[in-house]
């Protein structure tokens, strides 16, 4: 049985200005997801793989999977890396490969500035066979299979202290029209809209044992904003334990485990506050290999 509250969040997203890009409660532990600019901070080669379900109480709701993968170059002067994204969400199936590229100024011992561009092919699959419409009005080009190619860019900045971090990165730059037609004295077009991303972190060391590291993100496409708010805790140098408030949204929390020093795993969960529960639970589950030696990045108190 297919829903009219999933029709119709669906259409909000296809056909109008909201948000298309994927979304990502783990992005903290993986900011390459959000900002290219990210690509080679970390000192080491980082591969991290991550699959989220977002509101899992129907078929077709949103699905995203993610390989990232950096590491500096040119004696730390410089990031590379690439990033493998598929996005399923109803009849949209979108497949994204980038390749990543940061240019890292060291502005002082502890102080770093990264400028990063990200370019990529996306190759959009749309079946609308999936949808019901009303009085069987869904114009012909709709009720069948498509499938269109872009190519995409996105960049950002990021500054690293020792024990904070600020980042601000776009997607979309040139905001790429994937179709657009005229059927039935309508139009429908689908182009991408850039999205912006500011985020900030600071660590504050409370013992030798526990760490507080709170987190804020904004996010912003056209005339819409949402902010996330994270409270995070690091505790015996292995766990990492949090809360999130998403605006317009509600509550969720998420945690991290150092199984090794070059081994991760997290998780995060979310529900939702008022009608947006009724969409179901979201859950992310993330794996991650640093290696070459990482010790130093999980003991360190500065934020990841």
């Amino acid at each position: 049985m297919k829903h009219f509250i999933f029709t119709s969040l669906l259409f909000a997203v296809l056909f109008t200005r909201a948000q298309q890009d994927a979304q990502y409660n783990l992005y903290q532990f993986n900011p390459l997801v959000i900002n290219p600019a990210y690509a080679g901070s970390k000192d080491v080669l980082s591969v991290v793989a991550s699959v989220r379900n977002q509101w899992s109480g129907f078929d077709g709701a949103p699905r995203t999977t993610c390989i990232t993968g950096h590491m500096p170059i040119m004696n730390k002067t410089m990031g590379v890396g690439g990033t493998i994204v598929n996005d399923k969400m109803g009849p949209r199936n979108n497949i994204g490969i980038y390749a990543n590229y940061a240019y890292i100024l060291k502005l002082s011992r502890t102080l770093k500035l990264s400028f990063g561009l990200n370019a990529g092919y996306n190759r959009y699959q749309f079946d609308y066979s999936k949808l019901t419409f009303y009085a069987n009005e869904a114009p012909v080009d709709l009720s069948q299979s498509q499938n269109h190619g872009v190519l995409d860019i996105n960049g950002g900045l990021y500054l690293k202290g020792g024990t904070y971090f600020v980042g601000f990165s776009a997607t979309h730059l040139t905001a790429p029209s994937v179709y657009d037609f005229d059927a039935n004295s309508a139009r429908f077009s689908y182009r991408l809209k850039s999205h912006l991303f500011l985020t900030a972190g600071k660590s504050f060391i409370l013992n030798e044992n526990v760490v507080f590291a709170p987190t804020v993100l904004l996010k912003s496409v056209t005339n819409t904003t949402m902010v996330d708010v994270n409270l995070n805790f690091l505790l015996f140098k292995k766990l990492w334990l949090g809360a999130f408030f998403r605006s317009a949204y509600g509550p969720g929390f998420l945690m991290q485990y150092y199984v090794t020093n070059q081994f991760k795993v997290a998780y995060s969960f979310d529900s939702g506050l008022k009608d947006a529960r009724k969409l179901g639970a979201s859950h992310e589950i993330m794996i991650g290999f640093d290696l070459s030696g990482s010790k130093a990045k999980t003991v360190n108190p500065r934020f990841l």
